[in-house]
C-alpha cells in the first residue's frame, strides 16, 4: 500500500519510541510526504535535543537521513484546501496539509498522531487517516 507519512511516523524512524517497529515496516513501500515534515520533523527533533532525550548529531543525522529517504511534494498548492480542511474539522492547517495531500493523491495518512486521528472520526476524512499502531 502507498502512504503519505507525517512528521510523527517519520520521527520513529530517527528515535525508538512506541511504533517505531511498525514505521521501519512502511519503508519498504511508496511513501510520500508534503515538504512541511522537513520542518516539523526538525523541530520535533529539536525539541528531543533540547530535553536531553537524544544528541544534537543523532537529531542532525536522523533528519539528513529522513531527507534523502522520504520523497516530498511541494506544499504551495495545499494550502487552500487544507484550510478548508481544518475549518471543517477544527483543527490545525499544518496538520491538515497532510490531509490534503492524502486526498489529492488518493492515498491514506498514517500518523502516530491520535489526536490528528480522532479529528478526523465521524468525518469525510475517516477513510483517508490510520494510526500507526493499528496497522500492527
Amino acid at each position: 500500500m502507498s502512504w503519505i507519512i507525517d512528521a510523527s511516523v517519520a520521527l520513529k524512524w530517527v528515535v525508538e519510541e512506541e511504533g517505531s517497529d511498525v514505521a521501519v515496516t512502511l519503508l519498504a513501500g511508496p511513501i510520500v510526504a508534503p515538504d512541511l515534515v522537513r520542518t516539523e520533523l526538525a523541530n520535533a527533533l529539536w525539541s528531543k535535543t533540547r530535553r536531553g532525550e537524544i544528541e544534537a548529531l543523532h537529531a542532525q543525522a536522523g533528519l539528513a537521513e529522513v531527507e534523502a529517504i522520504l520523497p516530498v511534494v511541494p506544499t504551495t498548492a495545499l494550502t487552500g484546501r487544507a484550510l478548508q480542511i481544518a475549518l471543517q474539522l477544527r483543527h490545525p492547517v499544518y496538520d491538515c496539509i497532510y490531509l490534503a495531500l492524502a486526498e489529492a493523491l488518493d492515498m491514506r495518512l498514517v500518523t502516530a498522531d491520535r489526536r490528528l486521528s480522532a479529528a478526523c472520526q465521524e468525518s469525510p476524512f475517516a477513510g483517508r487517516i490510520a494510526v500507526l499502531t493499528d496497522l500492527q
